[in-house]
């Protein structure tokens, strides 16, 4: 029987996405349609106290193409905290003019591979990673996936030695973007339809083409590699988000 990787859990995390009934939504006036984007900034800035407490982070997406309009991405340290801010978006005006299209539960997860004794929580290093701020950049690519479970290919059947392996070689082609894609790598096993859910951010898209593309060569890719459905989306101010919905 092979090992199971020892990891490290932070916060939670809840990927809300969202698309609005434009045909309703053109159907208010002015007036009202301020209103609901009035009441949807309130509720979205009364979390900002949290991120600046540094005891969560939150970020909101245009998602482009038909699988949703917009994503909500809030990281705490409780799923009960996720649960309330989910239950007081649907209670605004403004979720009556939105359909959940899917949405993600996990959390942060980072593989410990430190010698036994020594506390992964005392790096600030680890520490940041666990609890990360959500990237102030203009883009995200978010996407679940598995690690392949066959006859000929079991990635749960390798010895801790080759996954460990295979894993720092693919690692190794992530450093190489180090500056251009920032990740968060999300655990979802027995929280969600898939193992991973990772968030890719950066200010150019086209390098999260170009990560993937050069990933599927990796073994662990290749031969392991099991993916869910990619969304694309691009950072909403304040600003921008009334822009989006004012007709």
């Amino acid at each position: 029987m092979s090992n199971a990787t020892e990891t490290l859990e932070g916060w939670y995390c809840l990927n809300d996405f969202r698309k609005i009934d434009w045909k309703s939504w053109k159907s208010l006036n002015d007036e009202n349609r301020q209103e609901l984007v009035n009441e949807l900034i309130e509720w979205w800035n009364q979390w900002n106290d949290i991120q600046e407490r540094s005891e969560g982070s939150q970020a909101f997406y245009q998602i482009l193409g038909h699988k949703a309009d917009i994503m909500f991405m809030f990281l705490r340290p409780t799923l009960d905290e996720l649960t309330q801010i989910e239950l007081a978006f649907n209670k605004t005006k403004f979720a009556e003019y939105t359909f959940q299209t899917t949405s993600y539960v996990s959390v942060v997860e980072l593989s410990n591979y430190l010698p036994k004794g020594e506390d992964p929580f005392a790096k600030p290093e680890i520490r940041e990673r666990l609890y990360p701020k959500v990237p102030n950049v203009k883009y995200i690519c978010f996407y679940p996936m598995n690690k392949l479970r066959s006859e000929s290919d079991n990635w749960y059947m390798l010895s801790t030695e080759e996954r460990k392996k295979m894993m720092r070689s693919h690692s190794l082609i992530g450093r190489q973007y180090a500056g251009k894609v920032k990740q968060i790598i999300l655990g979802s096993v027995g929280l969600d339809d898939y193992e991973w859910g990772v968030a890719l951010f950066g200010e150019d898209p086209i390098q999260f083409k170009k990560l993937i593309y050069e990933m599927r060569f990796d073994e662990v890719s290749a031969r392991f590699g099991e993916f869910g459905s990619f969304y694309v989306g691009k950072y909403l101010s304040e600003e921008l988000f009334n822009h989006l919905l004012q007709l």
